[in-house]
């Protein structure tokens, strides 16, 4: 019996949603031995990437993968670049929990379209700040960083009004009871494959690759696939203001990208809809649409 060993990150959210994974990978190969390995990443011990810094939560669990110290490599998708590592392939993508943003608030500060004028946000993401500036440019967005732990603390401290974060880390975190308010995504469109998680393994590995893919989710699947292809087609990395958010019913997939400036004073918003088989096309062809919008200025393309 071969023992898989599956590499995180250290953080609390990280083992969650791990130990998360592995339990449906035991249900799936009750007669294997899986074990949790952490890696410590270069995000978990710097305060910020920079604008378009790639791989900042992956590159050290990427190659940790490469050299054989782990064999599966599971990450938050919104986290994982779009171009892949020679030698490895993104083998499965796990049912998405929520893609959108949640806010939390202080008493009187439950839902962002009723903050009065003034009103602090805490938020480290540039495509939140770029798309809150856009939409409440009357709000006032101070960087906050940390795990979620750090971040509900410091809405505790009274410097912040709300906060904003990513729903499925707290659900995953079994603290859906602190969320005030799911983000409609007319305000603020999520991150591209925000809300799913993904199994990374060698591509020469077929039994590791094999245990990963048991569990992916074709339709979650078909909709990250369009918006990762989006923000690949935009060409501007993960951390440029984007957000890219796909449906899928009856078949068919219907994909809305965003692409902001940074301060927010111009907000590009565009829709396509097509066959799901073709997701990672509709998704490059909506990038197109926006670049033809005014976006290459936006990404400097």
């Amino acid at each position: 019996m071969r023992q898989i060993i599956v590499g995180t990150r250290g953080s609390s959210l990280a083992l969650a949603q791990t130990r998360q994974v592995v339990a449906h990978l035991k249900e799936q190969w009750p007669d294997s031995d899986f074990r949790i390995q952490t890696i410590t990443t270069r995000g978990d011990v710097e305060k910020g990437a920079l604008k378009g810094d790639k791989g900042f939560f992956t590159k050290e669990i990427e190659e940790a993968l490469l050299s054989s110290k782990i064999d599966i490599a599971i990450h938050s998708l919104k986290d994982l670049p779009t171009e892949m590592p020679d030698g490895l392939e993104l083998a499965s993508i796990t049912k998405r929990v929520d893609a959108r943003d949640a806010l939390v608030g202080r008493a009187g500060m439950k839902i962002l379209r009723d903050l009065p004028a003034g009103s602090v946000i805490g938020t480290s993401s540039v495509r939140r700040k770029a798309f809150l500036a856009a939409q409440r440019p009357d709000l006032m967005v101070r960087e906050l960083r940390g795990n979620v732990d750090t971040r509900l603390a410091a809405l505790s401290s009274g410097d912040y009004d709300a906060i904003i974060l990513a729903a499925a880390g707290l659900i995953r975190l079994e603290l859906r009871n602190r969320i005030d308010e799911f983000i409609d995504t007319a305000l603020i469109l999520p991150a591209p494959g925000q809300g799913a998680l993904a199994l990374q393994t060698r591509a020469d590995d077929d039994i590791s690759t094999e245990f990963a893919y048991s569990l992916n989710d074709r339709d979650t699947d078909d909709r990250v696939t369009a918006e990762r292809a989006f923000l690949a087609g935009m060409g501007a990395g993960c951390m440029a203001p984007i957000g890219a958010l796909a449906t899928l019913k009856d078949g068919i997939l219907k994909l809305e990208g965003w692409l902001s400036a940074l301060d927010g004073s111009n907000l590009i918003q565009a829709t396509i809809e097509g066959d799901s088989d073709e997701c990672e096309e509709l998704g490059l062809e909506l990038a197109q649409d926006v670049l033809k919008q005014g976006g290459k200025a936006l990404v400097g393309a």
